[in-house]
């Protein structure tokens, strides 16, 4: 039992924990913490950044939420980034709730709500942005949340992340909010190197435990055997007996044939019918819903991986008949619909397919993919946070962070299509997705369904769900204007110290401390080698050499006489004539033959010869089935009625060739060339051989072994050398390589620390896009000067759009006249892009993406005045995609609205960034 001092103590320490800034925000939440909340909470407090790695739905934003409050408390600015402007606009509804309207802004690029708040929402690049130009918007920053930092791996947006956090003031507190990852306190330790004092709070528990299922038929089985624990299954968790001889009995059950009944031809009574293998399919997906519902497993999520397949998945549901809703709950879906899209143009509301949509969310059950209306996908994601949608059939880009927790998860395939080819999902993916089910506060535990088909092994089902290891691997690697902006700001070699501090070379130079370990342990073997091998007559590794180089030599004469061999054979059976007989020595072939046919055009064994055997087979021959040796005999008569397609015919000229060859010789047919006089040195290396001083020793062949060991270890060690120095300052190396390209178009001048930004440079260093340098060469070349405001808007989506399918290699062409400003811009767009990517190749760039014309169509109509659903016609989009493009189009527009060269296009892109931001553009968030 302590003290009374102790007790004594303990009171006070709790009297100033609540008295302190993380005690005041702790009690405001009135709920409990867990352990890892308050770790990071205290470390946050103490003066720390922190780094919080857990589950999905942990509750790892309270810890950003405290940054906020601490900053508010200390008069210093907050800015919470995010990935995606979804969750950048739920996060600032969340956040104007608790602090108020007045002190909450929101930036993303197309949205601006009071933007110098102290507390701003905003994504990731709008932050980055803010940064390069010293936005005046930073000034009194103290904190920054980055929520989903594990997207510093994503391919193309990744190195945005670590830009920010190289970049921020010093006296920034970082605050990094990340989904579990297995090298948490590696990213850590690269965060303390380059920010300072970080904590790293790892936490693996999830606050609702997570049941995994497979799905058989009606049935939904545990995946695990029942003494596992679930929340810990460890590695290769035990299947449930239950669930294997569920699957053995649903595959019996398929494949077993029919027993009796109807007779078939050549069948008799009883015997099954023969019939291919048949195979489990995954229950249908109305008995799904209704086995969860009658479970108590409902709200759930499908995930589809397929915008299209959840689509459909919803509308077959519908069709069936299911209603999972109380007529209260429908009048209250159909209020808060019309209270959302109340708005929308009425004449769109066709081609949206907004009825559907609409009975499907009365019935309970919607699709949620990127391609939907924003407004309606911000529908489905609070019809569901509220209960009212029951089935949500979703893709993969719902697990990124939305908040829609579900009770249960099902996952209909554990194959996804990558963009290649169909693809098993990967461990981290398995979690991510099946993280959505459990709510916390609601479920007392969540359930991941796995519906079976054959094919599916449920030890890999197992694999998925019990791994814990998905490292962070950053994707950083140097772009154009990230280039230009750093040698502006800093200057050239403080710029490449900068790109050498991050997160890619800091992986890439721990990976060299393991690779420099092995190094030098082959350098000792090598040694201990060289010791071993040593011989006191001679060098041995000279004599090792002529043995090396004698056997190179008879494999090259051996080679050379299988070739000539080779074209002897194919000579003799070009030769060849119907009638002539041949003898072939040895083989599987050997024996006497007739030829049949004059030999067919050479193929890629060479011509081709049909020929009858003694014993009356036939068998086609070229020149690889005749070995050295084969000889042309004389000649039979074949009658030109002859087929050899006929038994008797073959039988009868069969005998006919025996009969000759009783009193037919040997006739000369083509034969190998002699071995010429010279042998190519071998004599002269055989004789160098034997006078060597090792040839006598003893010891020698011994003394080889070794030599050949370390000849073998000593490849292997340079190899080893030439990854080191390919890791070491690899992005500096990256960097050169951009600055060279950037030379050449007149970017950048100079060289090392005298390399500066030119005019043209500046305007690049306010281009922000994936194909920046792309926009800046159009600009500069003033291809786009005597386009309309409907032709730039129409222009520009080349440089933003991607297709997402390249099935298609057809070019689309653009609108109007093929003389006309559209076409010839257009045209000169595609023309600056190739010779871009010849100029990459040329200095060894990662090389961007080609511009894509997919968009263009729909975009000039759209920005003519179009209607939505000639939109819609022209480029096979959905609705949500062009609304989404739209925007991105609406941001390079007001881009080029500030940085273009000449006024009168700046004039334009204002012009064409109005014409583009009108309905349901204007209408939709994202």
């Amino acid at each position: 039992m302590s003290s009374p001092a102790e007790r004594y103590a303990a009171f006070q320490q709790r009297q100033a924990t609540a008295r302190s800034p993380w005690g005041r925000f702790r009690e405001s939440l009135g709920f409990e913490l867990d352990d890892f909340q308050v770790q990071a909470g205290k470390a946050l407090q103490s003066g720390r950044d922190v780094l919080v790695a857990a589950p999905t739905g942990a509750g790892k934003t309270v810890v950003g939420e405290f940054a906020i409050a601490l900053a508010l408390e200390r008069g210093r600015k907050a800015f919470y980034t995010t990935p995606i402007k979804a969750l950048s606009n739920q996060k600032y509804a969340d956040l104007r709730e608790v602090h108020g309207a007045e002190n909450v802004g929101l930036l993303t690029g197309d949205t601006t709500i009071n933007g110098e708040a102290p507390v701003v929402v905003m994504t990731t690049e709008v932050l980055r942005n803010m940064l390069y130009s010293s936005s005046p918007t930073l000034t009194g920053l103290g904190y920054v949340v980055m929520d989903e930092v594990h997207y510093l791996a994503d391919r193309f947006r990744g190195p945005v992340w670590e830009e920010v956090i190289l970049h921020l003031a010093a006296d920034v507190h970082l605050v990094s909010l990340s989904a579990t990852v297995s090298n948490a306190e590696e990213f850590g330790d690269w965060l303390t190197e380059v920010r300072g004092d970080t904590a790293v709070v790892v936490s693996e528990v999830r606050p609702v435990p997570l049941w995994q299922h497979v799905m058989v038929g009606r049935d939904v089985l545990d995946l695990y055997s029942a003494h596992v624990d679930p929340t810990r299954p460890g590695t290769n968790p035990p299947i449930s007996p239950d669930l294997v001889e569920s699957i053995r009995s649903a595959e019996r059950s398929v494949n077993r044939g029919p027993t009796g009944g109807r007779r078939g031809r050549g069948r008799g009574r009883g015997r099954p019918a023969p019939s291919r293998h048949r195979i489990v399919r995954t229950p249908p997906r109305p008995m799904v819903i209704d086995r969860l519902d009658r479970a108590g497993l409902l709200p759930a999520i499908f995930f589809i991986f397929s915008r299209a397949g959840c689509e459909a998945a919803a509308d077959q549901v519908v069709r069936h008949g299911i209603t999972l809703t109380t007529e209260a709950e429908r009048q209250e879906i159909a209020e808060e619909v019309e209270r959302r899209c109340a708005d929308l143009p009425r004449e769109d509301l066709g081609v949206l397919d907004f009825w559907a949509w609409r009975e499907a969310l009365l019935a309970g059950v919607a699709a949620h993919h990127a391609g939907l209306l924003p407004v309606f996908k911000e529908a489905v994601e609070a019809l569901f946070a509220a209960g009212l949608v029951k089935v949500v059939f979703a893709t993969e880009t719902l697990a990124l962070g939305i908040n829609m927790p579900a009770r249960s998860v099902v996952l209909e395939r554990l194959t996804k299509w990558d963009g290649r080819g169909h693809a098993d999902i990967t461990p981290g993916e398995y979690t991510q997705l099946t993280g959505r089910a459990g709510r916390r506060g609601i479920d007392v535990e969540g359930h991941a369904v796995v519906l079976y088909s054959s094919g599916l092994d449920p030890v890999a089902v197992a694999g998925l769900a019990s791994r814990r290891t998905y490292p962070l691997r950053s994707s950083f690697h140097p772009t154009y204007n990230m280039a230009v902006n750093l040698i502006s700001t800093t200057g050239f070699s403080r710029a490449r110290e900068t790109l050498e501090t991050s997160f890619a070379q800091f992986q890439a130079d721990r990976s060299v401390v393991g690779l420099a370990r092995q190094a030098r342990q082959m350098t000792e073997a090598l040694d201990g080698y060289a010791e071993a091998m040593a011989c006191h007559l001679g060098d041995i590794e000279e004599y090792l050499a002529i043995r090396t180089e004698i056997s190179t030599r008879e494999k090259e004469l051996s080679r050379a006489r299988s070739r000539a061999a080779r074209e002897a054979s194919a000579e003799l059976v070009a030769s060849l004539r119907r009638g002539d007989v041949i003898q072939i020595p040895h083989g599987r072939r050997a024996g006497f033959a007739v030829v049949l046919t004059t030999p067919d055009p050479p193929g890629l064994d060479g011509p081709l010869l049909h020929v009858l055997t003694t014993e009356a087979r036939q068998a086609r021959l070229t020149g690889a089935d005749l070995p050295p040796g084969t000889d042309r005999w004389g000649r039979i008569q074949i009658g030109k009625h002859v087929n050899p397609r006929r038994p008797q015919d073959r039988r009868d000229l069969a005998a006919t060739l025996r009969n000759a060859l009783g009193a037919a010789q040997p006739q000369d047919g083509p034969r190998p060339p002699a071995p010429s006089g010279s042998d190519g040195g071998l004599s002269e290396a055989r004789d160098r051989l034997r006078h060597h001083p090792c040839h006598g020793c003893s010891d020698r062949e011994e003394h080889l072994r070794w030599a050949r060991r370390r000849e073998k270890l000593a490849r292997e060690h340079q190899q080893l050398l030439r990854r080191i120095e390919g890791r070491t300052s690899s992005i500096a190396r990256d960097f050169d390589r951009v600055c060279q390209v950037l030379t050449q178009l007149g970017y950048l001048t100079g060289t090392g620390d005298e390399t500066a930004v030119t005019a043209q440079g500046t305007w690049l260093r306010r281009l922000y896009c994936e194909k920046d340098l792309v926009l800046a060469e159009c600009l500069r070349g003033s291809i786009w000067s005597d386009l309309d405001p409907a032709g730039l808007a129409a222009v520009t989506s080349m440089v933003v759009y991607s297709s997402r399918s390249e099935e298609t290699e057809e070019v689309p062409t653009p609108p109007g006249r093929a003389d006309g400003p559209l076409a010839l811009a257009v045209h000169a767009t595609r023309r600056v892009s190739r010779r871009l990517d010849s100029v990459e190749r040329e200095h060894g760039v990662r090389r961007a993406q080609p511009v894509d014309l997919g968009l263009v169509r729909p975009m000039y109509i759209w920005a003519q005045g179009g209607s939505l659903t000639e939109v819609l016609d022209a480029g096979g989009l959905a609705a949500g995609d062009f609304v989404r493009w739209s925007r991105q189009v609406i941001d390079l527009l007001d881009q080029i609205a500030i940085a273009a060269p000449a006024a009168e296009l700046r004039r334009t892109a204002r012009q064409a960034l109005a014409a583009v931001r009108r309905g349901i553009v204007a209408y939709g968030t994202t």
